[in-house]
């Protein structure tokens, strides 16, 4: 029996639709899907694919929302020997996450330690949540000589706010309010807007950034440049 092969499937932002037809194709044939876990009860990537999964084996794997470094590594590793017991099985997996994998997503951690480790595994790209808000929105996201900024709004955002260019804030809402603060100080605020839970249900579409709540989790924001 060969070796088998991971796929890290990038499910894109919410909308089923939004679905890539080679991330459909590697479900459908996957052997095995992994989702992650937060221990919150909701599996909000499982939901976007349910279409195409069905009758498939899940494995769970722990993604803890926490900062703590050890219990992440540890999370990681545990899940890293999950996936690798059955790639050594010839099984082909798929971990599916939100979004693109290559983007701000826990999966590419457990990748490093599975390719770390000898085994082959791919990066199947999926629809980034910020193209998908861009387009709700019906603006463009840079053009001409613009540059774009991408931030984790969950971090400091500090050393960001002033870099000429267009701005996206990924995962704003509890971090919404100190964000729209530092934008209004610089006289930026009508350039922002934000789409919470974009493609899901209750999405959410926020022309104007104090339309925006904190409870919003799955949040971006968008920040046009000094030059619009």
């Amino acid at each position: 029996m060969g070796q088998g092969i991971l796929y890290g499937v990038g499910v894109g932002p919410g909308d089923p639709e939004l679905l890539t037809l080679k991330a459909a194709r590697i479900l459908r044939e996957a052997d095995v899907v992994a989702v992650p876990d937060k221990g919150s009860g909701k599996k909000t990537a499982l939901e976007i694919v349910a279409a195409h999964v069905e009758g498939k084996q899940l494995v769970y794997c722990d993604t803890p929302m926490t900062r703590d470094a050890a219990r992440l590594e540890d999370s990681y590793r545990r899940g890293a020997d999950r996936l690798c017991a059955l790639l050594d099985k010839g099984k082909t997996v798929a971990f599916i996450t939100l979004g693109d994998p290559a983007i701000y997503s826990t999966y590419i951690y457990l990748h490093r330690k599975v390719t770390q480790r000898g085994y082959r595994a791919e990066l199947v790209p999926g629809v980034p949540s910020f193209c998908a808000a861009a387009a709700r929105l019906g603006v463009s996201l840079c053009q001409g000589d613009e540059r774009l900024l991408i931030v984790p709004a969950s971090h400091c955002v500090e050393d960001c706010l002033d870099f000429p260019a267009n701005q996206v804030y990924m995962k704003a809402g509890r971090n919404v309010g100190a964000l729209r603060d530092a934008l209004a100080a610089r006289g930026r605020l009508e350039k922002a807007a934000a789409v919470c839970n974009c493609g899901m249900e209750g999405e959410k579409i926020c022309p104007a950034l104090a339309d925006m709540r904190e409870e919003d989790y799955f949040s971006v924001v968008l920040v046009r440049g000094r030059q619009q």
